[in-house]
C-alpha cells in the first residue's frame, strides 16, 4: 500500500502582499494579491454606472462607458417611494455587473444642513429617516444582482467647501440624532459590502483615520463586517488610517512602504493587516459580476421615466391651471426645455444611453405642436437677453398657457465648490415677469438640484412643477406630468425657505480658518424652521396633485414594550387617481426646546382610486421617541406623554394623537457633584434626601422658593454652609444610595 506524497501548501502573503493589500491597484481596482485576493472592479455612481474605459482615471468626467442616467438623490429621495428606488437599484446593479462592476460607489446619504451644498443633487434629504429609507431600498436593489454598494461619505460631509481638511465641530447629540442615524439604520439593515470615509474631519480627526468613527462605532456598535474604502485622495496618514479601520485606499498613493516599515519597526500590528485582508476577502465572496449578460437599456429608460414622474413636486397649482387642457395653445419657453439639464457636475456624471428633451416629447404629445422660444442663454450671455426675452414674450402672447422651464445651469452647482446664494438667474426671473405681463396662464418647471428660492417670484405663476434633475427620461416625465397623462406624487424632502439668510445654517456655513461650527445644533431644516414658526416657502413634505385626500379615524395601539402602531384610513375624495405619501410625525410638550417640536418617523405612499380608502399602518419604536444622551452616551427614552400626528407635509398635519410611555426607567448614579435638584428629581435618591432635610434644624420647613433657588447647588455644598452635615456624611449618603439603586436594578424596578 502506497501514500500520495502531501501536496505543497501554496506559501500565505508576504508582509508586501498585505500591505499592497490596503491599498488600490489603479485608480478603479482595489490590488490582486496572489490566491488570498482578486482585484475588486470599483465605479461611481450612484445614479448611474460610471465605468471607464481601460481604467481610465478619476478626473475622466464624460468618457464612462454608455449606462442608464436614472434621477440623482435628489429626485429619487423626492418620490419617497422605497419600493420604486428599490427597483432602480435592481437596474443599477444589473448594468454594473455587466460591465464587469463588483462596487458601485453609492448611495450618497449626507444630510442637507444647508442648501449651498455644492453636492445636494446626489444626496436625498434634510431628514435621517427619509434618507435611511430610500438609501436602504438602493442598496437592497443594487445588491440583489450581486454587486456590492457602497454608502458614502461617511460622515458629517455636507460641505464643498475646503472639504478635504475642513473640521466639522459638531456635539455628540447632533450626530447621533441627525448625522449619524441613516448610516447606522442602512448599515444595520442591509449590510453594504463597503463604507466609504469622507474627506473631511470632525471634530479635529480626519475621518480616514478616526479610530472611534471606523471601528469602535460602525464596526463594534453597528456590526458592519465589509471593507471601508477611503473617498479618492482623502487619505492623509496611511498607517494611522489602516490602524483606525480603514481598509483601502484609493486611488493609490504608492507609499505602501509605509505600512511594512510600521510592521517592521513595531508602529502597526501585522495582525491588523490580516484584518485587512479578511475583510476584502469577504467583500469578494459576496460579488459575483456578469459581464456576458447584456443591459437592458430600453427597459431601464422607461424605469427612469417612472422615476422620474414620481420625482417631481407640484409645489403651486392656483385654479387648477394644471394638468394642461388639450384645447389650449401652449407656448414652450426657456433653453432647458430644448437642452435639459439632468444630472450634477462632478464624480457622478453619467454618460447616458440616449435623452429625451422635453421639447422633443411636447412634440409626440401634442401632433399639432407647441411655440418654443428659448427666452434665455444657459450660459449667462447678457447680450442677447433683451432679444430672446422680446422672442419669449411674443410667443407667450399668442399662447393661453405659458410654460417657462427655468433653472440653475450646470456651473452653478457641483462637486468640489458650494453656491453662494439660492436664487434664479436674474435674466430668468425678468423673463417670467415679462411674460406674466401677457400671459393669464403661466407655468414654471424648475431645473435645479438644490433648493430655489421662490418666494420673490412665484406670485407671477399660476403652478410651479419642481422638476429637480431627473435623468434622461426627465424630459418625457414632464410632460407627462403637464398634460395630466400622470398625476404629481413627489414631495419635498427638503423645506424651501423664504431668504436664505432664515436657514438655520446660515450664521454657520462654510466657516472659516478650517472650522465650521454645526452651531444649529439638532434644528436642522424643518426641525428649526416648525419649532420656531419660521415662516417658510414650502414645508418638508408638501406636495400637491391633481386629487384631493381626506385622513380618518387615527388609532395609537400599543404593540409591545417600546413598540405602538399608528394607524389611520385614507380616502381619494377627488376625481381622478393619485397618489398620497402619509407622513408620521413624533413630539413632546417641553418647558424648554431642547428638541425638535416634532420629528418624521414614518411613511407610506399609497395610491388610490377616486373614492377608494386605504388603511395606512406605520410602526412607531421607542429608538423614535428617544434622543441621545451624551453624559451617559446613551440613546434615552423619557417617561411621559408624547403627541403623535399624521398628515400631507410638516405643516399639515391632519389628524393628531397621543401615547404615554412609563419610559427605558433610566436612573443613573448619584454623587456629590450632582445637584439638588438633580437629587430630589432621583426615584432612589429624592426619598432619602427629603428625610435627609426633614431632620435637619432649620431646614424641614423651607419655603418651595429656597429649595428651588437651592436646586442648581450640588449636593456636595451642603457641608459648607454651616448645617451641620460633614464631607463624611455625605459620602456616607451617596454610598448607600448606590447601594440601593443597584438593588432596584436587579428587581428590575429600574436600569442603571
Amino acid at each position: 500500500m502506497s501514500t500520495a506524497p502531501d501536496r505543497p501548501t501554496a506559501p500565505g502573503p508576504t508582509l508586501a502582499d498585505k500591505a499592497a493589500a490596503t491599498s488600490g491597484s489603479d485608480t478603479w481596482h482595489s490590488a490582486e494579491v496572489g490566491d488570498t485576493l482578486r482585484s475588486l472592479h470599483l465605479s461611481d455612481g450612484p445614479h448611474g454606472v460610471r465605468a471607464q474605459p481601460d481604467g481610465g482615471d478619476h478626473l475622466g468626467i464624460g468618457t464612462s462607458l454608455p449606462a442608464t442616467c436614472f434621477p440623482p438623490a435628489v429626485g429619487l429621495g423626492a418620490t419617497w417611494n422605497p419600493g420604486l428606488v428599490r427597483r432602480v437599484g435592481r437596474a443599477l446593479g444589473t448594468e454594473a455587473s455587466s460591465m464587469g462592476v463588483d462596487v458601485l460607489l453609492g448611495p450618497g446619504m449626507n444630510i442637507k444642513r444647508s442648501p449651498l451644498c455644492g453636492r445636494n443633487f446626489e444626496y436625498v434629504s434634510e431628514d435621517p429617516h427619509v434618507t435611511a429609507r430610500i438609501a436602504a431600498a438602493l442598496v437592497e436593489g443594487v445588491q440583489s444582482r450581486g454587486v456590492g454598494a457602497c454608502v458614502k461619505h461617511f460622515a458629517a460631509n455636507n460641505q464643498e467647501t475646503d472639504r478635504m481638511r475642513v473640521s466639522a465641530d459638531v456635539d455628540e447629540r447632533t450626530l447621533r440624532e441627525i448625522y449619524l442615524p441613516a448610516f447606522e439604520e442602512v448599515v444595520r439593515a442591509t449590510e453594504p459590502a463597503m463604507v466609504m470615509c469622507s474627506y473631511n474631519r470632525i471634530n479635529g480627526v480626519y475621518a480616514s483615520q478616526d479610530p472611534w468613527l471606523l471601528t469602535t462605532l460602525l464596526r463594534e456598535e453597528w456590526g458592519f463586517e465589509g471593507a471601508v474604502v477611503s473617498d479618492w485622495g482623502a487619505v492623509v496618514d496611511r498607517v494611522e488610517a489602516v490602524r483606525a479601520g480603514l481598509d483601502l485606499e484609493m486611488p493609490p498613493s504608492g507609499t505602501d512602504h509605509r505600512i511594512t516599515e510600521a510592521v517592521e519597526r513595531g508602529d502597526l500590528d501585522e495582525s491588523v493587516l490580516d484584518t485587512v485582508v479578511a475583510r476584502l476577502r469577504h467583500v469578494q465572496g459576496r460579488v459575483s459580476t456578469d459581464a456576458s449578460r447584456p443591459p437592458r437599456h430600453d427597459e431601464h429608460d422607461a424605469l427612469a421615466r417612472e422615476a422620474a414622474r414620481e420625482a417631481m413636486v407640484l409645489l403651486r397649482n392656483e385654479g387648477n391651471v394644471l394638468p394642461l387642457a388639450p384645447e389650449h395653445t401652449v407656448a414652450v419657453i426657456g433653453e432647458f426645455a430644448r437642452t435639459p439639464r439632468y444630472q450634477g457636475g462632478g464624480s457622478s456624471h453619467v454618460v447616458p444611453t440616449r435623452v429625451t428633451s422635453a421639447l422633443d416629447a411636447f412634440a409626440e404629445a401634442r401632433p399639432e405642436g407647441v411655440r418654443f422660444a428659448p427666452g434665455f442663454t444657459l450660459d449667462g450671455d447678457t447680450a442677447q437677453a433683451g432679444a430672446l426675452a422680446e422672442e419669449a414674450v411674443g410667443v407667450a402672447r399668442e399662447a393661453d398657457t405659458a410654460v417657462l422651464f427655468l433653472g440653475l445651469p450646470d456651473l452653478a452647482e457641483s462637486e468640489g465648490y458650494d453656491r453662494s446664494d439660492i436664487d434664479l438667474p436674474a435674466d430668468q426671473v425678468d423673463l417670467l415677469a415679462r411674460v406674466r405681463e401677457v400671459s393669464d396662464r403661466v407655468v414654471v418647471v424648475l431645473s435645479n438640484g438644490g433648493v430655489v428660492s421662490v418666494g420673490d417670484w412665484d406670485r407671477d405663476t399660476d403652478a410651479v412643477l419642481e422638476a429637480w434633475l431627473l435623468g434622461q427620461a426627465g424630459g418625457a416625465a414632464v410632460v407627462d406630468v403637464l398634460t395630466g397623462a400622470y398625476a404629481p406624487s413627489g414631495r419635498l424632502t427638503e423645506t424651501v425657505p423664504l431668504r436664505l439668510s432664515d436657514h438655520p445654517s446660515y450664521l454657520n456655513f462654510p466657516g472659516e480658518y478650517g472650522h465650521v461650527r454645526y452651531g444649529e445644533g439638532v434644528f436642522v431644516g424643518y426641525r428649526y424652521f416648525d419649532t420656531l414658526g419660521v415662516p417658510v416657502a414650502y414645508p418638508f413634505g408638501h406636495g400637491l396633485t391633481y386629487t384631493a385626500f381626506e385622513y380618518t379615524d387615527l388609532e395609537v395601539a400599543a404593540a409591545g414594550e417600546h413598540t405602538w402602531n399608528v394607524s389611520c384610513t385614507v380616502t381619494n375624495t377627488g376625481g381622478r387617481a393619485g397618489q398620497e405619501v402619509v407622513q408620521l410625525y413624533t413630539g413632546v410638550e417641553q418647558r424648554y426646546p431642547t428638541r425638535p417640536g416634532h420629528e418624521l418617523r414614518g411613511f407610506e405612499k399609497v395610491e388610490l382610486e377616486p373614492g377608494a380608502s386605504a388603511r395606512v399602518e406605520l410602526a412607531l419604536t421607542g429608538r423614535d421617541l428617544s434622543t441621545w444622551d451624551p453624559v451617559h452616551h446613551r440613546w434615552s427614552l423619557a417617561g411621559g406623554e408624547y403627541t403623535v400626528a399624521v398628515g400631507a407635509s410638516s405643516r399639515d398635519l391632519r389628524l393628531t394623537g397621543s401615547l404615554t410611555t412609563a419610559g427605558d426607567r433610566f436612573t443613573p448614579a448619584l454623587s456629590k457633584a450632582s445637584t439638588i435638584a438633580e437629587w430630589r428629581s432621583h426615584p432612589v435618591g429624592g426619598p432619602v434626601l427629603e428625610e435627609l432635610r426633614k431632620g435637619m434644624e432649620g431646614l424641614d420647613e423651607l419655603p418651595p422658593e429656597v429649595l428651588g433657588m437651592a436646586g442648581s447647588m450640588p449636593l456636595g455644598t451642603l457641608s459648607t454652609f454651616g448645617l451641620g452635615v460633614t464631607e463624611e456624611d455625605l459620602d456616607q449618603l451617596v454610598t448607600a444610595v448606590e447601594g440601593e439603586r443597584q438593588n432596584a436594578i436587579e428587581r428590575g424596578e429600574i436600569t442603571g
